[in-house]
């Protein structure tokens, strides 16, 4: 199987930046999200080494490098026997396997039901304490290549789900409607981290950073997860020192978030976001013509492309036929980044992968 790229005429961080910034660039800029055993049997069917990431995102024409610094400070929490245990967050995790390969699921949460001073004073890293030098030279060999450039993800300033997955979501969600003291000041304590270790890159490497990534997840499949007013009084003025910080670098910022989400667009675009991610288009007002209809002037999008739909579930013409549409919706006016919604699941056919992207660079040309 081989991937039929269009090359184009402009850098991958050209046409990034473009597409960001509502221009016509050469084709839609492509960006891959997978799980490790979709990686492994799509490098296989590419003929590429195990183990040969870079290659994949070579093969498939993928724009967007990523770029994090590796926490290298003093050992923060232990390691019960059977998980595996984030070493920047506390995150506990389970293997659980499936048929198709398997997944890391969250589970024994250390602040359960936890008293004030054990959530106030749970454990965050050093910002100092990051590999920022291995990171920089990564970010500008990536952009010496050309590649767009991020620092940040999708769970940076993430203040529901990161904080869910050390509490729970019930009393996470219960403790934000109510501001609670404790767990506020440790979702400080952990977006002070961030910042900084953000700072630090921008600081460093800004020149060679093309844009920052953050998210925060904000809708089930049929409504909004938190009130609007929850949004604006708690989470909207810590996501907003992200964005300033980003600004300050002149930075583009793309904001995401799953499930139905779109009820916050508005108040991403006043607060400065450029670009929105994920947009399941199977949750409610998430559709690419809703989206494009709506916020198509003030927003740039990526994703769209549903790893529920036919990627997952149909064959290749059908994922190419849905690729295609996605592409006809998106692309007049510029603004469209092609994206799987999320990381592609285990489930997922090969041959369909290779569909996707055969059909972003064959429809995706403008």
């Amino acid at each position: 199987m081989i991937i039929d790229k269009y090359e184009g005429s402009m850098s991958s961080r050209e046409r990034v930046l473009c597409a960001m910034q509502h221009g016509t660039p050469d084709r839609v800029p492509i960006n891959y999200l997978t799980n490790v055993a979709v990686y492994e049997r799509l490098a296989s069917a590419l003929d590429i080494q195990k183990g040969d990431y870079e290659g994949v995102l070579k093969a498939l024409g993928v724009d967007f490098r990523s770029v994090e610094p590796v926490y290298t400070g003093p050992v923060l929490f232990n390691v019960p026997t059977g998980r595996k245990v984030d070493s920047v967050y506390g995150f506990v995790t389970r293997w659980i396997a499936n048929k198709d390969g398997g997944y890391w699921d969250y589970c024994d949460f250390p602040l359960k039901d936890a008293i004030s001073e054990v959530i106030a004073s749970f454990p965050i890293p050093n910002p100092d304490n990051f590999d920022y030098e291995t990171a920089i030279e990564k970010i500008k060999r990536y952009s010496a290549e050309g590649y767009a450039v991020s620092i940040g993800n999708a769970g940076i300033a993430d203040i529901i789900n990161s904080t869910g997955r050390v509490m729970g979501m019930e009393d996470t969600l219960v403790n934000l409607m109510f501001e609670d003291d404790a767990t506020l000041t440790y979702i400080d304590r952990r977006c002070a981290m961030e910042l900084g270790v953000l700072g630090r890159l921008l600081d460093k490497a800004n020149e060679h950073v093309t844009f920052v990534w953050m998210g925060e997840d904000l809708g089930t499949q049929k409504a909004p997860m938190i009130s609007l007013d929850l949004y604006r009084s708690v989470i909207r003025p810590r996501h907003q020192k992200y964005i300033d910080l980003a600004k300050f670098y002149d930075k583009p910022v793309m904001m995401h978030s799953c499930g139905s989400s779109s009820w916050a667009f508005p108040d991403f675009i006043e607060m400065g976001v450029d670009v929105v991610d994920t947009l399941q288009p199977e949750a409610e007002n998430m559709s690419p013509i809703y989206l494009k209809k709506t916020f198509g002037k003030r927003l740039s999008f990526h994703g769209c492309v549903s790893t529920a739909g036919p990627l997952a579930y149909g064959n290749a013409k059908e994922t190419e036929d849905s690729v295609r549409e996605i592409l006809e919706i998106m692309m007049p006016g510029g603004g469209y980044l092609l994206s799987p919604t999320h990381a592609i699941q285990d489930n997922t056919p090969v041959e369909n992968i290779i569909a996707m992207y055969n059909a972003a660079h064959k429809f995706g040309r403008y």
